[in-house]
């Protein structure tokens, strides 16, 4: 962090943003630049991350993965904690899934009403798959795009694939977007669209084949939830941490990777997924280490993950389905 090596300097005043995010080290190097602070942040999303192994510090008090927030909090419990209950980001439509899944305790309802957003299409679907996922978002802004249970690791390509063909077929059928900020309509753009992955080499693979085989989706925006973090879009279409897998580790369980990759949205989110994920949380529970003195995510993840999928039941477009026969 570029301010811990300012020494010759001290502020009266401080407003870190994204706190949560911020490890407590980095908090430890900076507070002497300031006399108080106002903390910003989303305790719903992911945690301080490092690229460097921190198993040797997992349990302890003074654990540098530690939020700011929650060294800060745990050392002075009277500082006052405010909360803002509205989201100008997230549509009426998104707010009741994220709220539960998620937030469970600090309720919150969108800034928006839901005659403000809207999804339409200029031209007509040619009534598969792909289309009828794209057209059952824009009318509920939830889809769940479901591929044939399979495992496959990481590098799924046919998943890959189906991400890219969703978004291919958003412009293609020029999609157009209303909202409170263009009441007259928007035409949706590559750079209006994200696509989400858990893994950076996930991400590294569908960039490669958007670059190779499709031209037309150049500026859409394709990273990890890391990278996604605080960003927003029109639309997302994500690949779900857990498809393909045939285990469930906390990284993949982690509530706020998936609350990230859930909530970019303005308008849609559509999901792309293989079936038995559901299965694959009720038979495989997380196969990482306990750490004494540590708290395990993997309940919270847990819980997450099934509230979203029960949610999606009723969204659910089958890749291999006939038009019209959608599940739920």
């Amino acid at each position: 962090m570029k301010w811990a090596t300012i020494t010759d300097r001290r502020w009266p005043w401080a407003i870190i943003d994204e706190a949560y995010q911020m490890r407590s080290d980095m908090l430890l190097w900076t507070a002497g630049l300031f006399d108080q602070a106002l903390f910003v942040g989303d305790p719903g999303q992911l945690d301080p991350f490092s690229t460097v192994e921190t198993d040797r510090f997992q349990g302890l008090p003074h654990n540098p993965m530690n939020s700011a927030v929650a060294v800060l909090l745990g050392n002075n419990p009277e500082l006052p904690v405010h909360t803002l209950p509205v989201s100008w980001r997230l549509p009426p439509s998104a707010v009741p899934l994220i709220n539960d899944a998620f937030y469970p305790f600090t309720p919150f309802h969108a800034g928006s009403r839901e005659a403000d957003r809207t999804l339409t299409f200029s031209i007509r679907g040619m009534r598969t798959p792909t289309d009828e996922v794209i057209e059952h978002a824009a009318r509920t802004g939830w889809a769940l795009f479901e591929l044939p249970a399979r495992i496959t690791g990481q590098h799924d390509i046919e998943a890959f694939q189906a991400v890219l063909g969703i978004a291919e077929r958003l412009l293609a059928r020029q999609a157009i977007t209303t909202c409170e900020e263009n009441p007259e309509g928007h035409v949706l753009q590559p750079g209006d669209i994200a696509i989400g992955t858990a893994h950076r080499s996930q991400a590294h693979h569908i960039r490669t084949l958007l670059a190779r085989h499709y031209p037309q989706l150049h500026g859409i925006t394709v990273d990890t939830a890391n990278r996604l973090q605080g960003c927003e879009f029109r639309v997302t279409i994500v690949l779900h941490p857990l498809s393909g897998r045939g285990d469930a580790s906390t990284f993949h369980l982690e509530a706020g990777r998936l609350c990230v990759l859930t909530s970019r949205h303005r308008h849609a989110c559509i999901i792309v997924a293989r079936a038995g994920i559901a299965e694959l949380l009720d038979a495989h529970p997380s196969n990482d280490p306990a750490h004494p003195g540590a708290a395990s995510k993997v309940a919270d993840g847990w819980e997450a993950n099934h509230t979203v999928l029960a949610h999606l039941t009723e969204h659910t477009v089958h890749a291999w389905a006939q038009p019209g026969r959608r599940r739920g």
